[in-house]
């Protein structure tokens, strides 16, 4: 007897046929360029292999880039949908599956990933360290992400995708609502990412407790590391919450189970509850970071320390604090009642007041600076207004009243797009060109870059600034298409364009990257931008040890102070020998690891139990085996310490 799924296993379709042949074309390409080049060898041993820090944050770019590309495509077909009235470009089952994917992937397989990947690259040299806390475990966190990614993209072409939004509500989100295997692919999906980003969290946290160089005391810290500390900590709490959900809604579709739905004392609410628990924090985890790299690239190009560095810590602390406080915003309208309205209306509201502290903060630090306007510095100093725009509108929704008025239409939209794409986005294109340097050994065309700047800070404007007109004038979201005559088609053509800007400013960016391999100006010195904090203070790209030897710490701003402080004398006392460095090993096996837990998961797609058992059989192995294994680490010797620092002028 066939599989319960297998009659309707690959999804049909003049627009998904393109895309297989797409996809099959660009595998046989990826494969012919490997074996021509005689490149297998070099990308297992020194990519698919590596325990490397900074290899894996850009190998977590790298993908989230893909995945911007994905979701930027799903973003391009909405908007050419709701060009024009009574468009079919899109059905509306094929709509509800674009806009599902749109969201999912942005905010989990391309804006945590950039970010995370960020936090490898730039956070243990900030803080002095040869590595993670747990090198291992974060070449596992990166393969799970990626296999889960690729377990949810892989719903396009096989099964079909899910369509209950990217909140994924119960009952819509259940076996008799969404029947087939699509809300599979997210639940398990976002799942085996999601072991991932905990993993991470973990890590990170570790990382910044116990691995800051000597001296570095927590009040000394980078501001990334400190939202990167924050964060960690929001990880910690608030992941655990959507493991437990995805799995309880998965026994649900698998088992039989009643857990969400209306039958049998099941509690569909206690879905949306959990979802927001884990979702609210889940905002805060891809802007704090962002709020981090900020406070880099001002203090940098500003030439001055971040002003107001206390406040600004416990201005992170409070907003972590108050995001798990204000979940039920999110659904005012089902019903909680006056009081319970009001009380997470008003904590809501109190999160204005610290994140309005570290908009001072910025704007104070570039008070009487020597501001220097490179494409990373304007990203930021964009990122200011955008996210004051969205903050405030943000505000105008926590008044639970008006937020009747305005909840589930394109007001809410262009609230959530301001806060994410003018906050985290603008934020991760500043650490991108910032610390482009640092992660390939060259700077990034400041020309092209400023093209890529203002051409999509334009679009973006002209995308989203419509959408709170839109909204006001009672266009609802997740509408597929809309009559003509009520004075909506010319907003919505602007935001079409405004949108198809935004991608061919991202050409500028590929542009731009491509050039610069081989003609960008290298980074001889380390020290691209006579920066502040310690990734500074070694060669572009950083080795694998990343110091010589770890450095001393005696002040906040610790490279400055080397370079221009009155510490100065500190640092440059005396030259100890180089001594054999420990490093992990490379292996194969976080890879394996993650290719297992995906045949797994994809098993329980399709309810394909073997499949599913013998997947979970093989990660159990990969556990086991590690447990024995003795060959895990190395010492780099002092001779070849010598010949890296030579080649890097530090001898």
């Amino acid at each position: 007897m066939l599989p319960h799924y297998f009659n309707h296993l690959f999804v049909s379709g003049i627009d998904i046929y393109i895309a297989d042949v797409l996809i099959i074309l660009a595998s046989i390409s990826i494969v012919g360029v490997l074996t021509y080049f005689k490149k297998w060898k070099w990308l297992w041993r020194e990519w698919l292999t590596t325990v490397d820090h900074k290899k894996i944050g850009i190998m977590y770019i790298l993908a989230a880039f893909a995945m911007f590309f994905r979701g930027g495509m799903d973003g391009l077909m909405m908007r050419t949908q709701l060009a024009v009235p009574n468009n079919h470009f899109l059905g509306a089952q094929h709509y509800d599956e674009v806009f599902t994917t749109h969201g999912t992937i942005m905010i989990l397989f391309m804006a945590m990933p950039m970010l995370i990947g960020l936090i490898n690259v730039a956070m243990p040299l900030q803080i002095g360290a040869r590595d993670v806390a747990f090198p291992y475990l974060n070449a596992i966190s990166l393969w799970t992400f990626f296999f889960g990614a690729l377990l949810f993209n892989l719903s396009f072409v096989i099964g079909g995708s899910p369509d209950a939004g990217w909140t994924s509500y119960a009952p819509l989100a259940g076996p008799t609502f969404s029947p087939g295997p699509g809300e599979n692919y997210y639940l398990f999906g976002l799942n085996l990412a999601g072991l991932g980003t905990l993993a991470s969290g973990i890590n990170f946290l570790v990382t910044i407790i116990k691995m800051r160089a000597p001296g570095m005391t927590l009040m000394r810290m980078p501001m990334f590391v400190w939202s990167t500390l924050i964060t960690s900590i929001l990880i910690i709490f608030a992941f655990p919450v959507l493991t437990v959900a995805l799995s309880l809604l998965s026994f649900d579709r698998l088992f039989g189970s009643h857990i969400f739905s209306m039958t049998h004392g099941g509690m569909p609410m206690m879905w949306v509850n959990l979802f927001w628990i884990w979702g609210h924090p889940e905002v805060y985890i891809v802007i704090l970071p962002a709020f981090g790299i900020l406070s880099e690239v001002i203090g940098t190009f500003s030439g001055k320390k971040l002003f107001g560095y206390s406040a600004m810590v416990g201005s992170l602390i409070a907003i972590a604090f108050l995001s798990f406080l204000v979940w039920v915003h999110h659904f005012f309208t089902m019903g909680a009642g006056a009081t319970v309205n009001s009380f997470f209306g008003v904590s809501t509201m109190l999160i204005a007041i610290p994140t309005g502290v570290k908009i001072f903060n910025w704007i104070f630090t570039m008070y009487k600076g020597k501001v220097r306007f490179n494409t990373a510095m304007l990203w930021s100093l964009a990122f200011i207004p955008t996210f004051v725009i969205g903050g405030m509108t943000g505000v105008m929704l926590a008044v639970a009243p008006a937020d009747y008025q305005y909840h589930n239409s394109y007001f809410l939209i262009a609230h959530f797009h301001y806060m994410l794409v003018g906050g985290t986005v603008f934020g991760v294109f500043s650490g991108l060109y910032y610390w482009w340097p640092k992660m390939f050994g060259m700077k990034l065309n400041e020309t092209l870059g400023k093209w890529h700047f203002w051409l999509f800070m334009i679009s973006f404007n002209l995308t989203f600034l419509p959408m709170y007109l839109l909204g006001l004038m009672g266009m609802t979201r997740r509408m597929y298409t809309y009559p003509p005559g009520l004075g909506w088609s010319h907003l919505n053509m602007l935001e079409t364009v405004g949108a198809f800007g935004q991608g061919f400013a991202m050409m500028f960016m590929m542009v731009n990257i491509i050039w610069s391999i081989k003609n960008g100006e290298r980074d001889l010195t380390g020290d691209a931008w006579d920066g502040r904090a310690l990734e500074w203070a070694t060669t572009s790209p950083a080795p694998e040890y990343n110091f010589a030897h770890i450095p001393m710490i005696y002040g906040r701003d610790a490279f400055w102070d080397r370079k221009y402080g009155k510490d100065k004398a500190k640092y440059t006392l005396k030259a100890k020998p180089y001594t054999p460095i420990h490093m992990p090993n490379n292996s194969g096996r976080p890879f394996l690891m993650a290719v297992a837990f995906f045949i797994s998961f994809f098993g329980f797609v399709f309810e394909w139990w073997l499949v599913a058992g013998l997947g979970l059989l093989a990660v159990f192995f990969f556990m086991f085996s590690r447990s024995f294994e003795t060959n895990t680490d190395h010492y780099i010797s002092v001779e070849e310490i010598e010949h890296t620092e030579s080649g890097g002028g530090r001898s």
